[in-house]
């Protein structure tokens, strides 16, 4: 799927996708936009089923998910380890569903069931004057999170292209109309500019993005690949790193929102050090609920030693 679309040029414009192939496309987003004006209880009912299709289905995604679990959370048993594999793709299925509840839908519709925990962290940061990287994590609740958060604060957003072009098209129109800017996953001017402006932005760091500028923190008590680039951001801008998540209630159709207080020890001068305060934080947040984390992406793929066997062989 990526080979397909590699090639073509990334164009926000709906008038760009009236070929016939991209219909198929067109589809798929009339489905996720006729779902996503059902009640939210139907939604995640139907959100359990397709994670549960993908669970039984997905054998790849599955392994994943067990090996970086089994990782993590050594100290379950074995069974309580396969729960949670299970759990996660609910979580996941769910997550896919609000996808179009995050693109297609007000988020001011659902602030009655959603509250914000410790905004004032965030207001003492940007009260210095010099921007906040709002450090996030892939949490099942990624887009409708986001969406939710600039009911309650102005903010800018780092984002991956979709690799489907008008995939893409659609959630970028989606994100402009939430946040401020929508900024390149590589736009790193652009991120100083907003800094510069005393924005927040949304930021993430919790992927394997390869052995480039990265060092091996533990997460989970696991050698992680961990990018360097939040100190040299936060070195060179002066910003503030305000550490926040976002969750799915579980006894009642709702969410939370969590921002904490900045994290005065970075930049440090030791990007390891760094590193592994900006894991454990994020460590913490995923085990306020475990299974609503994106256990499907090979978070160790990249090894301390690039001869060491990886965790991800053979299912």
């Amino acid at each position: 799927m990526k080979e397909k679309y590699r090639r073509l040029p990334r164009n926000t414009e709906y008038s760009a996708y009236r070929h016939p192939r991209w219909w198929p496309t067109w589809v798929g987003i009339f489905v996720m936009w006729c779902v996503a004006q059902l009640p939210i209880r139907c939604q995640w009912w139907l959100g359990k089923l397709a994670g549960l299709i993908v669970w039984r289905l997905a054998g790849k995604r599955r392994h994943i998910a067990r090996v970086n679990i089994r990782l993590c959370f050594p100290e379950l048993p074995a069974r309580q380890q396969e729960a949670l594999v299970r759990s996660a793709f609910i979580a996941n299925g769910i997550g896919l569903l609000e996808l179009g509840m995050a693109w297609f839908r007000d988020p001011a519709g659902f602030t009655r069931i959603t509250e914000v925990h410790g905004l004032e962290h965030l207001r003492a940061a940007q009260a210095e004057g010099k921007g906040v990287l709002l450090l996030g994590g892939h949490y099942s609740t990624l887009d409708l999170g986001g969406s939710l958060v600039t009911e309650y604060i102005e903010a800018d957003v780092m984002q991956r292209d979709h690799n489907n072009p008008l995939m893409n098209a659609v959630m970028t129109r989606a994100r402009e109309r939430r946040y401020g800017t929508v900024l390149a996953a590589r736009d790193l001017r652009g991120l100083f500019r907003s800094l510069k402006q005393n924005r927040a932005v949304w930021y993430a760091t919790d992927q394997d993005y390869g052995r480039k500028d990265i060092v091996f923190a533990p997460f989970f008590g696991v050698p992680a690949g961990t990018i360097t680039a939040t100190s040299r951001i936060a070195e060179r801008s002066g910003c503030r790193i305000v550490p926040f998540s976002h969750f799915r209630r579980t006894d009642k159709p709702g969410y939370d929102i969590f921002f904490h207080p900045a994290l005065d020890s970075i930049p440090s001068g030791d990007d390891l050090k760094d590193a592994t305060t900006i894991n454990r934080v994020i460590e913490q947040e995923i085990r306020r609920a475990p299974d609503q984390y994106l256990w499907m992406h090979r978070r160790f793929k990249t090894r301390p030693d690039p001869e060491d066997p990886g965790f991800y062989g053979r299912r």
